[in-house]
Protein backbone atom coordinates (compact mmCIF):
# COMPACT_ATOMS: atom_id res chain seq x y z
CA UNK A 1 0.00 0.00 0.00
CA UNK A 2 2.59 2.26 1.15
CA UNK A 3 4.55 1.97 -2.90
CA UNK A 4 0.87 2.79 -4.47
CA UNK A 5 1.30 6.38 -2.08
CA UNK A 6 4.66 7.19 -3.61
CA UNK A 7 4.00 6.23 -6.88
CA UNK A 8 1.10 8.58 -6.99
CA UNK A 9 3.29 11.38 -5.56
CA UNK A 10 5.95 11.28 -8.33
CA UNK A 11 7.16 14.18 -10.03
CA UNK A 12 6.14 15.05 -13.64
CA UNK A 13 9.12 16.18 -15.83
CA UNK A 14 8.59 20.83 -15.98
CA UNK A 15 7.24 21.75 -19.57
CA UNK A 16 10.19 23.58 -21.94
CA UNK A 17 10.66 26.65 -21.66
CA UNK A 18 8.24 29.35 -23.42
CA UNK A 19 9.44 31.87 -26.36
CA UNK A 20 11.64 34.39 -25.04
CA UNK A 21 9.49 37.42 -24.25
CA UNK A 22 10.27 40.67 -22.18
CA UNK A 23 9.95 40.02 -18.51
CA UNK A 24 6.70 41.19 -17.26
CA UNK A 25 7.48 41.53 -13.80
CA UNK A 26 3.62 43.72 -13.74
CA UNK A 27 1.43 41.23 -14.73
CA UNK A 28 -1.05 43.28 -16.72
CA UNK A 29 1.28 43.89 -19.36
CA UNK A 30 0.40 42.35 -23.02
CA UNK A 31 2.71 42.00 -25.75
CA UNK A 32 1.89 43.50 -29.18
CA UNK A 33 0.75 40.67 -32.04
CA UNK A 34 4.22 42.26 -34.48
CA UNK A 35 7.36 42.95 -32.78
CA UNK A 36 10.52 43.62 -34.19
CA UNK A 37 13.37 44.97 -32.47
CA UNK A 38 16.39 45.42 -34.85
CA UNK A 39 20.05 44.70 -33.40
CA UNK A 40 21.18 48.12 -31.31
CA UNK A 41 23.79 50.43 -33.03
CA UNK A 42 26.47 52.16 -31.49
CA UNK A 43 26.91 55.50 -33.14
CA UNK A 44 28.73 59.12 -32.58
CA UNK A 45 25.53 60.47 -31.33
CA UNK A 46 24.64 57.35 -28.73
CA UNK A 47 22.96 54.39 -29.41
CA UNK A 48 19.71 53.36 -31.83
CA UNK A 49 17.36 50.58 -32.47
CA UNK A 50 14.26 50.29 -35.15
CA UNK A 51 11.33 48.46 -34.32
CA UNK A 52 8.16 46.97 -36.37
CA UNK A 53 5.14 47.05 -33.90
CA UNK A 54 1.36 46.37 -34.28
CA UNK A 55 -1.08 49.17 -32.69
CA UNK A 56 -2.76 46.42 -31.27
CA UNK A 57 -2.62 48.32 -27.78
CA UNK A 58 0.38 45.47 -26.57
CA UNK A 59 4.15 46.50 -26.35
CA UNK A 60 7.28 45.75 -27.74
CA UNK A 61 10.19 46.29 -25.89
CA UNK A 62 14.04 46.97 -26.56
CA UNK A 63 16.38 45.54 -23.98
CA UNK A 64 20.10 46.78 -23.33
CA UNK A 65 22.63 46.28 -20.45
CA UNK A 66 25.43 48.57 -19.60
CA UNK A 67 28.97 47.13 -21.23
CA UNK A 68 29.74 45.17 -17.89
CA UNK A 69 26.17 43.29 -18.05
CA UNK A 70 24.18 45.47 -15.72
CA UNK A 71 21.22 47.86 -16.12
CA UNK A 72 21.91 51.12 -16.60
CA UNK A 73 21.41 53.19 -13.01
CA UNK A 74 18.67 55.45 -14.01
CA UNK A 75 17.62 56.72 -17.51
CA UNK A 76 14.61 59.07 -18.45
CA UNK A 77 12.77 60.04 -21.85
CA UNK A 78 14.43 63.00 -23.61
CA UNK A 79 11.61 63.21 -25.87
CA UNK A 80 8.13 61.76 -25.91
CA UNK A 81 6.78 59.57 -28.54
CA UNK A 82 4.08 61.43 -30.57
CA UNK A 83 1.70 58.48 -31.26
CA UNK A 84 2.17 56.01 -28.58
CA UNK A 85 3.59 55.43 -24.85
CA UNK A 86 6.70 54.59 -23.35
CA UNK A 87 7.99 52.74 -20.21
CA UNK A 88 11.26 52.15 -18.87
CA UNK A 89 12.59 49.94 -16.14
CA UNK A 90 15.06 47.64 -14.62
CA UNK A 91 14.69 44.31 -14.66
CA UNK A 92 17.21 41.27 -14.45
CA UNK A 93 19.95 43.49 -15.04
CA UNK A 94 18.05 44.84 -17.77
CA UNK A 95 16.73 47.90 -18.74
CA UNK A 96 13.92 47.28 -20.69
CA UNK A 97 12.16 50.44 -22.87
CA UNK A 98 8.51 49.33 -23.49
CA UNK A 99 6.51 51.36 -26.38
CA UNK A 100 3.12 50.69 -27.04
CA UNK A 101 1.91 52.64 -30.60
CA UNK A 102 -1.57 54.01 -30.07
CA UNK A 103 -4.49 51.41 -30.60
CA UNK A 104 -4.95 51.58 -34.93
CA UNK A 105 -2.14 54.35 -35.63
CA UNK A 106 -0.54 53.50 -37.90
CA UNK A 107 2.75 55.50 -39.76
CA UNK A 108 6.05 56.23 -37.95
CA UNK A 109 7.11 57.37 -34.18
CA UNK A 110 10.39 57.82 -32.60
CA UNK A 111 11.55 58.93 -29.00
CA UNK A 112 14.34 59.05 -27.39
CA UNK A 113 15.93 58.08 -23.87
CA UNK A 114 19.10 58.74 -22.01
CA UNK A 115 20.63 56.33 -20.22
CA UNK A 116 22.33 56.84 -17.18
CA UNK A 117 25.22 54.69 -15.87
CA UNK A 118 26.88 54.51 -12.55
CA UNK A 119 28.68 57.71 -11.22
CA UNK A 120 31.75 58.95 -12.93
CA UNK A 121 29.91 57.75 -16.67
CA UNK A 122 28.45 59.93 -19.62
CA UNK A 123 24.95 59.50 -20.41
CA UNK A 124 24.31 57.30 -23.29
CA UNK A 125 21.33 58.43 -25.71
CA UNK A 126 19.33 55.64 -27.34
CA UNK A 127 17.08 56.78 -30.36
CA UNK A 128 13.79 54.78 -30.48
CA UNK A 129 12.61 54.61 -34.60
CA UNK A 130 9.07 52.94 -34.53
CA UNK A 131 6.96 52.15 -37.22
CA UNK A 132 3.73 50.64 -36.36
CA UNK A 133 1.17 48.63 -38.24
CA UNK A 134 -2.82 48.89 -37.92
CA UNK A 135 -3.47 45.41 -39.88
CA UNK A 136 -6.57 43.84 -38.59
CA UNK A 137 -6.49 46.24 -35.92
CA UNK A 138 -10.11 47.14 -35.17
CA UNK A 139 -11.01 50.25 -32.76
CA UNK A 140 -14.27 49.18 -29.99
CA UNK A 141 -17.15 50.89 -30.72
CA UNK A 142 -17.35 54.24 -28.21
CA UNK A 143 -19.04 53.68 -25.02
CA UNK A 144 -22.60 54.80 -24.94
CA UNK A 145 -23.07 58.09 -24.12
CA UNK A 146 -23.70 58.73 -20.34
CA UNK A 147 -27.42 59.79 -19.61
CA UNK A 148 -27.87 63.56 -18.68
CA UNK A 149 -30.93 64.43 -17.25
CA UNK A 150 -32.27 67.91 -18.99
CA UNK A 151 -34.67 70.34 -16.95
CA UNK A 152 -38.30 69.99 -19.11
CA UNK A 153 -39.85 73.06 -19.60
CA UNK A 154 -43.14 73.21 -17.52
CA UNK A 155 -46.47 73.15 -18.88
CA UNK A 156 -47.78 75.26 -15.66
CA UNK A 157 -48.41 78.97 -17.22
CA UNK A 158 -47.07 81.31 -15.45
CA UNK A 159 -49.97 83.65 -14.18
CA UNK A 160 -50.10 86.85 -14.60
CA UNK A 161 -51.13 88.94 -12.00
CA UNK A 162 -53.96 91.75 -12.72
CA UNK A 163 -55.74 93.60 -10.70
CA UNK A 164 -59.03 95.45 -11.92
CA UNK A 165 -60.61 98.08 -9.79
CA UNK A 166 -64.57 98.30 -9.88
CA UNK A 167 -66.45 100.80 -9.73
CA UNK A 168 -69.51 101.47 -7.52
CA UNK A 169 -72.64 103.24 -9.76
CA UNK A 170 -75.00 104.67 -7.62
CA UNK A 171 -78.73 103.83 -8.45
CA UNK A 172 -80.72 107.10 -9.92
CA UNK A 173 -83.09 108.03 -7.98
CA UNK A 174 -86.09 108.50 -9.40
CA UNK A 175 -88.14 111.22 -8.40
Amino acid sequence: MTGILITGCAQKPLPAPAAAIAPNPFGYLKQSAVCTVSPIVNGPTGRSAKMSVRSDDGLCTVALSQPDGTAYASFLLQTLPAHGKAFIYNYNNQTLVNYTATTAYAGPDGFTVSLIPTAGHARVALQVAALADATGVVLPPPPPAPYVATPSKSSHRSSKSTHSTRTKHKKASSS
